[in-house]
């Protein structure tokens, strides 16, 4: 792949079935080509499969690639972002519904950067997510703190 982006290959060309690169290097958890890809241009927002698959993030966070995920955010990726044109899951809804915690902290410790760089609070994706979590919130909070380090990285005043 990168020797294709080096030779001048554009960084979100889909195949034919509109799959773009960067979703599938997120969907197999491979960091370094989507930070190659990223690198190249590609947007960490675009929905891949004419809507039919998601957004990387969205890819990631579902599988718990959190090398993919640091990647992602790293380069501005939404962590509250709806797939399926904004109708569908978000990436935080993903990693809340396939409990996989790591990926839930890195979400929550992103700063939102169309708010002004803040995180989010732990409540407001319990609130926002449409099917209960297989975790209860405040097991989601301790999870979130211990892979924070302990610090006030979900923005609770903790």
């Amino acid at each position: 792949m990168t020797a294709l982006l080096r030779a001048g290959a554009p960084a979100e060309t889909a195949d034919a079935e509109g799959t773009t690169p960067l979703y599938a290097a997120a969907v197999q958890g491979n960091g370094e080509v989507a930070e190659a890809l990223l690198a190249a241009g590609a947007h960490p927002d675009t929905e891949s499969g004419r809507g039919q698959e998601g957004t990387p993030l969205c890819a990631a966070a579902c599988r718990g690639n959190t090398g993919t995920v640091r990647t992602l955010l790293a380069h501005g990726a939404d962590p509250l972002l709806r797939e399926d044109g904004g109708t569908g899951l978000s990436p935080l809804d993903w990693a809340l519904r396939e409990s996989h915690a790591e990926t839930i902290a890195l979400l929550l410790a992103a700063p939102r950067p169309e708010e002004g760089g803040r995180r989010l609070t732990a409540e407001e994706p319990v609130a926002r997510h449409r099917q209960p979590p297989r975790a209860d919130r405040a097991t989601v909070r301790a999870e979130a703190d211990r892979f924070a380090g302990g610090e006030d990285r979900v923005g609770d005043g903790r």
